[in-house]
């Protein structure tokens, strides 16, 4: 029941917000497509600054997460995924419903030695969204899997599928997902392959931790 519960609860904001892919070394690689996103049509006019209000409005709403991740698990963020190659760590907050740019359910952190840096929001969705949420917005995907509460994570097409233990680690089991659309907003931090694209070249010092 509890397991259940816990599905329920993360499953409901995962089909408002975000979710992210596979974990760093200790995972299989996902297929290359599931974190490649087209690149955007470029914003020009009313698009570009409705654009640019609403990217400072985030970064206004998020800064005091963006050297502080002690600061966003206090405020409901918990690991989703360890490392993902060329993304990053990613923590969700369950409690989050909904598209809003100043309340990201998932941050995206760097991590190097002991600091950590804010790199990127997430959002998902059960399916493309008929409007895009914001101008120019494309999309990646994430197939169904069984999330562990260390961060580890492994495919699975249902819930009854799941390990109750991380093949990986052995940590306890923490919910699953079925496929998911996926939107990343590279708020801080330079990607040079586009602002909603999946992965980020600028990353890959950051993957060995």
């Amino acid at each position: 029941m509890r397991r259940t519960l816990i599905a329920l609860t993360i499953a409901g904001a995962l089909a408002a917000s975000g979710c992210a892919a596979r974990s760093a070394a200790s995972q299989p690689p996902a297929p290359t497509a599931a974190h490649q996103h087209p690149a955007s049509a470029p914003t020009t006019g009313g698009d570009g600054r409705r654009l640019a209000t609403q990217l400072a409005r985030a970064r206004l709403a998020t800064a005091r997460y963006a050297t502080n991740l002690q600061a966003a698990k206090a405020d409901g963020y918990q690991i989703l995924t360890r490392m993902i190659p060329d993304m990053g760590w990613h923590f969700l907050n369950p409690t989050i419903q909904g598209f809003d740019v100043t309340k990201p359910p998932i941050l995206v952190y760097e991590h190097h030695h002991r600091a950590w840096q804010l790199a990127a929001f997430e959002w998902v969705f059960p399916t493309q969204p008929a409007t895009p949420p914001l101008p120019g917005a494309t999309y990646g995907s994430f197939g169904a899997a069984c999330h562990y509460r260390d961060g580890t994570f492994v495919p699975a097409p249902s819930q009854a599928d799941c390990p109750t233990r991380s093949p990986q680690t052995g940590a306890g089991f923490n919910f699953w997902h079925p496929d998911l659309v996926t939107l990343h907003l590279w708020v801080w931090y330079p990607n040079p392959d586009g602002l909603y694209n999946g992965t980020n070249p600028y990353i890959k010092p950051f993957n060995r931790g």
